[in-house]
């Protein structure tokens, strides 16, 4: 009987379980490896964890390294201490990270000083802007892997710019998109009409907004500005914005104080089965969020993603998405309203089937 190889899947925040769910579930159907879950709790908010494991019927974590918020250096170093000695007590074969969150680099690094080999999936993005710390996480994890799933052929494209040889890269397509393709099979009329009325909306008759990142939510002007333009928005269609605990944090830090009109509903994080029934009805979304350019470009919804760069290009190559600043939102939202948007395809290999790529990948693959 051949010995079935343990592989680590480490997870930090909500966009990598959506990427872990997936492998999780046809490396379990395989039978030729056994996944074990680490959750290391660098962000964590029921809404925002729990609920995620609960659509994607995900079991719980067999690790919850409870990181918490902190500095970077400080979450960094709390997750590869604790990191550290699942690795000793497990002794995998594997880890497999995902993304570009501090719990990924931290992974990575902890597993390649333990003689460990390294799998990244979401591998070779690229914003080209180094003082995001997403990209200071990609670009190290990338360098350190041995094995690079790439989303998009831009991916292998930017990983050869950089010198990875190219027997690790391994163009398989968007995971985020077989969690998609799973939730959307559970969402049915029904529950859309539900999720509509719950939130006094009609389909095509409002905007969903997402906005986390630092650049947006930390600056009292700007996200003054940006919620003042939300609200003057909102007269002329309605605004659901399911608000992430950082801008709450940051709202009420700053004591940003401000009548909402009738049409702008700010709600506390939404479960990914409803966030997805609203995202498909939705007549635009305004994000900053990177899976979020992939889901709409899925879904082929209008997407306006207000930040001056996306390390996933190909949404606004092939897909709906454009990048948008406070100076010409308006007339971006103004072109969606008036149905003059671009249209969009889905791009090469988002079709589901990423997970069973790479299980199929790691079977035969000599590393392994």
């Amino acid at each position: 009987m051949v010995e079935k190889k343990k592989i680590i899947l480490t997870v930090g925040a909500r966009p990598n379980f959506m990427k872990m769910a997936p492998l999780y579930f046809e490396l379990k159907k395989s039978n030729s490896f056994i996944p074990v879950i680490v959750h290391t709790g660098q962000h964590y908010d029921y809404e925002m964890s729990q609920t995620f494991f609960d659509d994607l019927e995900i079991p719980q974590p067999h690790y919850f390294l409870g990181v918490g918020s902190d500095s970077h250096a400080k979450q960094t170093a709390k997750t590869m201490i604790e990191f550290e000695e699942v690795l000793i007590r497990e002794e995998p074969d594997l880890v497999v990270v995902f993304g570009d969150v501090n719990s990924t680099l931290a992974s990575s690094l902890t597993a390649k000083k333990r003689d460990i080999p390294v799998a990244h999936i979401e591998a070779g993005l690229r914003s080209f802007d180094m003082s995001m710390p997403e990209e200071i996480n990609r670009k190290l994890t990338d360098a350190i892997s041995d094995m690079l799933f790439t989303p998009s052929q831009d991916g292998d494209e930017n990983l050869a710019k950089e010198g990875i040889e190219s027997n690790k890269i391994y163009f398989v397509g968007n995971i985020m998109i077989d969690s998609l393709v799973t939730i959307l099979q559970k969402i049915d009329t029904s529950y859309e009409d539900k999720t509509l009325q719950k939130f006094g909306v009609q389909r095509k008759e409002y905007t969903l907004v997402t906005l986390h990142r630092p650049s947006n939510v930390d600056d009292k002007n700007k996200l003054q500005k940006i919620l003042t333009f939300l609200n003057t928005l909102s007269t002329k269609i309605s605004v659901i914005f399911p608000m992430h605990p950082r801008t709450k944090n940051s709202r009420d830090e700053f004591e940003i104080n401000f009548n909402p009109n009738h049409g702008f509903r700010i709600t506390a994080p939404l479960s990914y089965k409803e966030f997805i029934a609203l995202e498909k009805n939705a007549r635009f979304v305004l994000t900053d969020s990177g899976g979020i350019q992939e889901e709409t470009t899925y879904l082929n919804i209008p997407c306006l993603t207000l930040r001056p760069n996306t390390e996933r290009p190909i949404t606004i190559k092939e897909g709906t998405n454009e990048l948008a600043n406070l100076e010409n939102v308006n007339n971006k939202v103004n072109l969606i309203l008036s149905d003059n948007w671009k249209g969009g395809k889905v791009p090469e290999l988002w079709d589901g089937k990423t997970a069973e790529r790479i299980v199929n990948i790691l079977k035969y693959d000599s590393m392994m």
